[in-house]
Parts: structure tokens; C-alpha cells; sequence
């Protein structure tokens, strides 16, 4: 299911573009929801990072597309970002953002859908299995992929990333399960590791990102050199 976000304060340009993805969805057989919002400040307000494609009129009276992707990629580095204007020099600067593309109005469907195309290609192709994790007043979607390890401590689920650490209801067992296919697998009762962030396995311990030193329980280590053998044999993925 690819989720998709029509920011747009033209009311029958709205409805164009969703007519447009409807069309898609028959012709390429795929499912994608969309969510409508009439202005930027609408989208940021409560922002949660569950959409996948952002499709963003640049010119809208409260907040600008500018400026609502900026306040997105606060808390979403990942979602895609199409913006949608009527002068080209108006999305130039979306490397800002890190916007993918952008179309011009009027937009004829043939041109959107090719755009539409690379932005779910996009997805498929760096596809890695998230978590919705508590976040202040909110959720965070964290992908596997920024995911060093997870714990079980103090009876909680602690998820440990690049850049800062989460805490959610949960068992290591759950946790497991959910990414044994992205390269994670536990090196005790305790813990689950990314083999991407392995650094060092010395005999009772296995260094991670350089920064973290977790114990190997006896009966995991054979099983966790396999593994790594197994990573490595795979490119590296």
C-alpha cells in the first residue's frame, strides 16, 4: 500500500490529481490511499510521518509547500517529495528539502504518471521495514535500515538508532520476527542486532557502530558468525 498526500489549495485541481492516481492505480494495478489537504499548515499541523509520497502545491495562502516540507523533514527524512507549481523557478530550490521532482500545471496525466512511477520505484527499491515508535506528542516512522540494536530493559522495548534512542511496548521476540529478513539477529536473550553496524566480535562480545559493546551469549555465537558470514557472503545489503 503506497500512501499518498495531495497538498493542494485548489479545489478541482485536487480532484484532478486524485482522478489522475485513480487511473493509475487501474493501470498499474497497485494500491494507494490518499489523504487531502487544503493548505501546507493543514499537512504540519500534528504531522505524523505515514505517507509515503507528498504531492505539494508550492503557492497556498497560509503556508507555502516550502515551507510545510521543511517543517516535515523535522521528524520525516524519508518520505518522497513531488512538488506541484506553475513556474519551474519555484522548485529549483527543492534540493532543500530533498525533493525527488516536481511537475508543472497543467498537468496532463501522461507526465504525472511517469512521475508517479519513479517515486514509487523509488520506494520499492529502498524499501526497509519501519516501526511506528512513540515520539513526544506523537508517533516517528523508524526504518530498519537507522536501527543499531534493540533491548529489552526494564520491561520495555528500547530501540536504538543513529541519532537517539526510543522506548515502546513490545518483545524482543516481536521485535525479531519483524526484521529477521533485514539483516538483524540476536546475540543474547537481551539483545537484537543490525549486522550492518557490526564493527568488531571478540569472544564474549560483539562491538557495534564502533561505539557499543554488547554481550554474546555462548549458545548465540555460533549462530551469530554464521550470520555475519552470511551478510558478507551477500554483499553487504
Amino acid at each position: 500500500m503506497i500512501r499518498i498526500a495531495i497538498v493542494e489549495d485548489d479545489k478541482a485541481f485536487m480532484n484532478r490529481i486524485k482522478k489522475y492516481i485513480d487511473t493509475y492505480v487501474m493501470e498499474n494495478d497497485v494500491e494507494i490511499d490518499v489523504s487531502c489537504f487544503s493548505d501546507g499548515s493543514e499537512l504540519v499541523s500534528d504531522y505524523e510521518p505515514v505517507y509515503d509520497i507528498l504531492l505539494m502545491d508550492i503557492e497556498m495562502p497560509r503556508m507555502n509547500g516550502m515551507d510545510a516540507a521543511k517543517v516535515v523533514r523535522r521528524t520525516d527524512d524519508r518520505v518522497i517529495i513531488i512538488f506541484i507549481t506553475n513556474m519551474a523557478q519555484y522548485a529549483i530550490n527543492g534540493y532543500e528539502v530533498g525533493a525527488l521532482d516536481y511537475v508543472l500545471k497543467p498537468v496532463k496525466y501522461f507526465p504525472f504518471s511517469m512521475k508517479l512511477t519513479k517515486a514509487i520505484s523509488s520506494i520499492r527499491e529502498s524499501e526497509a521495514v519501519s516501526l511506528l515508535v512513540p515520539y513526544e506528542t506523537g508517533v516517528r516512522k523508524v526504518m530498519s535500515d537507522d536501527i543499531i540494536y534493540a533491548e529489552i530493559r526494564d520491561h520495555w522495548l528500547h530501540i536504538i538508532t543513529k541519532s537517539q534512542e526510543y522506548k515502546m511496548l513490545g518483545t524482543l521476540k516481536e521485535f525479531a520476527n519483524k526484521f529477521e529478513e533485514k539483516h538483524f539477529t540476536c546475540c543474547n536473550h537481551c539483545f537484537c542486532i543490525n549486522l550492518k553496524y557490526v564493527t568488531s566480535l571478540e569472544k564474549e562480545t560483539v562491538e557495534l557502530d564502533g561505539r557499543y559493546e554488547l554481550k554474546v551469549s555462548r549458545s548465540r555465537k555460533k549462530q551469530l558468525k554464521q550470520a555475519l558470514l552470511d551478510y558478507y557472503k551477500g554483499g553487504l545489503r
